[in-house]
């Protein structure tokens, strides 16, 4: 149990780093593009929420490759595809079982839910963030500023 979170704890942090880099990177963009939002036009405000998206869903991509490469590291798969499937079950929670860590190892599918409930969770914050702004935003552009 000790070496599961002797290596699962340091991968969650990692992922917990990169995902904040990851919300830095997108208001960062966010910021970049808000003339495109601050008119009238609801198509330029989507264009710039669905990259938003975008860069969210495929750095929680990331972090589920990150643990398909600790447990092919592991030896629990043998193939990267069976890996990365096995992690994206973990990380989105669902709990198929149609692929099962060993016994020594299966405190890592509790440890990477975890970590995907709380970056599914800060995506959907950033992402909800941005789009309530872009949605006020374009309002007051049609309405010419009185909101």
């Amino acid at each position: 149990m000790l070496i599961n979170l002797m290596m699962g704890l340091p991968t969650m942090v990692f992922c917990l780093l990169m995902q904040s880099l990851l919300v830095m990177v997108v208001v960062r963009y966010y910021g970049r593009h808000r003339h495109q939002i601050e008119n009238d036009s609801f198509t330029s405000s989507l264009i710039v929420i669905n990259v938003v998206m975008l860069l969210l869903v495929l750095g929680n991509l990331v972090q589920v490759a990150i643990w398909a490469l600790l447990f092919l590291s592991l030896g629990e798969f043998e193939a990267f595809a069976e890996a990365f499937y096995h992690s994206a079950v973990n990380f989105a929670t669902l709990g198929y079982g149609d692929f099962v860590m060993s016994e020594r190892h299966k405190l890592l599918g509790p440890l990477q839910a975890i970590n995907g409930v709380l970056m599914i969770g800060v995506s959907t914050a950033a992402l909800m963030s941005a789009f309530q702004d872009a949605m006020k935003k374009t309002l007051e552009a049609r309405k010419g500023g009185s909101v």
